[in-house]
């Protein structure tokens, strides 16, 4: 993917990305406050792969059209200097995740509000569910984190510093979900994957740990 030579990100593109994030989670708490909680073979429907495919598809149109004339390096779309201390890094912050997600979950069973993890494993749906698989655990993740963790961290670091874009797509990224009680843990879980992108300088750590997060949590909900 060839973006351009900038080195930084202009400030007209934070302003178009807070636009991008304000309505992504506009939508999202105005479809669940109608619709409320989705039925629990939701990722066992074809329609629900197909719609999440067209959704992750105009998010990344127009992340990639607010991303043009930038550098690939300045979204982090470069390899870390190091792969063996970034792995070092992603298994720490998923432990970190894994830890605090079960503390606060004690307090605030957030797991239960999104309501998208299947209650056991369906064979006669297998297809329909791999599908959602892939969505969840590798489209969602890639799209996510050139939204939030690309294109968000890098104009809001080049424009106010680092910590301000850890904090501020780790609430965006929260909002985005559309969640009331779950706020807290996705908030925290974005901002452990900022966190992750500062310390290697790169996205892909936080592609991986995201998708891993997501693939994990699929698995091991239709295997109990």
């Amino acid at each position: 993917m060839v973006l351009g030579r900038l080195t930084e990100v202009p400030r007209p593109r934070l302003v178009g990305w807070a636009i991008l994030v304000g309505a992504l989670a506009a939508l999202s708490y105005a479809a669940n406050l109608s619709s409320g909680k989705p039925p629990s073979d939701v990722l066992y429907q074809w329609s629900t792969a197909a719609a999440a495919l067209v959704q992750y598809g105009i998010i990344l149109a127009i992340v990639l059209a607010l991303a043009r004339g930038i550098a690939p390096a300045a979204l982090g779309l470069r390899r870390p200097d190091s792969w063996g201390k970034a792995a070092g890094w992603i298994l720490a912050a998923l432990a970190a995740i894994w830890v605090l997600g079960a503390i606060l979950n004690i307090f605030l069973k957030a797991g239960e509000e999104q309501g998208l993890v299947p209650d056991g494993w369906d064979s006669s749906r297998a297809a329909p569910f791999v599908a959602n698989f892939v969505v969840v655990a590798m489209v969602a993740p890639f799209v996510e984190e050139l939204t939030y963790r690309g294109l968000g961290y890098a104009a809001v670091r080049d424009g106010y510093g680092a910590t301000a874009a850890i904090i501020v797509t780790a609430i965006a990224f929260g909002l985005a979900h559309g969640l009331v009680v779950a706020l807290p843990v996705l908030a925290i879980f974005g901002a452990i994957l900022a966190w992750l992108r500062f310390k290697t300088d790169s996205l892909y750590p936080s592609i991986i740990l995201h998708g891993v997060f997501n693939g994990a949590a699929l698995i091991a909900a239709v295997s109990t």
